[in-house]
């Protein structure tokens, strides 16, 4: 079976979303959760889950390889993103290529880089008074929310939409699409598999 790794930092909706969808759906199972933010919701979702939590520490995951080393004996075939909020070392995106993947709350390349996550990406979308706003699922690579776009859904902003409005429509793409587009990548896997 195919292991996952997810990485967050915040209150673990879409951890607990994709650790749902893939109990009901066994092709994969999420082996780790990695989270730098010693209280956030999302260990406790993993706690309720049986699945273990590494608690990442800043000195740590910048200047040393531990936590990569620790990864490398678990061989996760992804490495998931999920509202983790630092950027990833060049080692662990040179260990693991196109083996990274992020979603982001936003049409890329519009609304990404440093510092755009969460509600500053839909206080943003409002102000510039876009017609569409939606998710963006793509690969990690050495820049923030510059990789290879692999998924993007969109929805309309209407003129009533406020940034609470926005981020419930956001979510509902995020928890429907995530799950599928990894999904889709574990079966390509499964495909080349068969046919090699």
């Amino acid at each position: 079976m195919k292991q996952l790794v997810i990485m967050a930092s915040g209150k673990g909706t879409n951890a607990a979303n994709l650790i749902a969808y893939f109990n009901r759906n066994p092709i994969a199972r999420v082996k780790a959760i990695l989270c730098n933010v010693p209280h956030a919701g999302v260990i406790q979702v993993a706690s309720e889950a049986g699945i273990p939590v590494i608690l990442l520490e800043k000195n740590t995951f910048f200047n040393t390889s531990i936590y990569l080393d620790i990864l490398k004996k678990m061989q996760p075939r992804l490495i998931v993103l999920a509202g983790f909020l630092w950027k990833i070392p060049a080692s662990w995106i040179e260990t693991f290529p196109r083996q990274i993947i992020n979603i982001h709350p936003a049409l890329l390349p519009k609304f990404g880089g440093k510092g755009m996550y969460g509600n500053r990406v839909h206080e943003a979308v409002l102000q510039a008074r876009e017609a569409y706003s939606g998710i963006t699922i793509h690969y990690v690579n050495e820049e923030y929310d510059a990789g290879d776009i692999i998924f993007q859904e969109k929805i309309k902003v209407e003129p009533h939409d406020t940034v609470e409005t926005l981020a419930q429509k956001i979510h509902a793409l995020e928890y429907t699409y995530y799950p599928q587009v990894i999904a889709g990548l574990l079966s390509q896997d499964l495909a080349v598999e068969k046919t090699s």
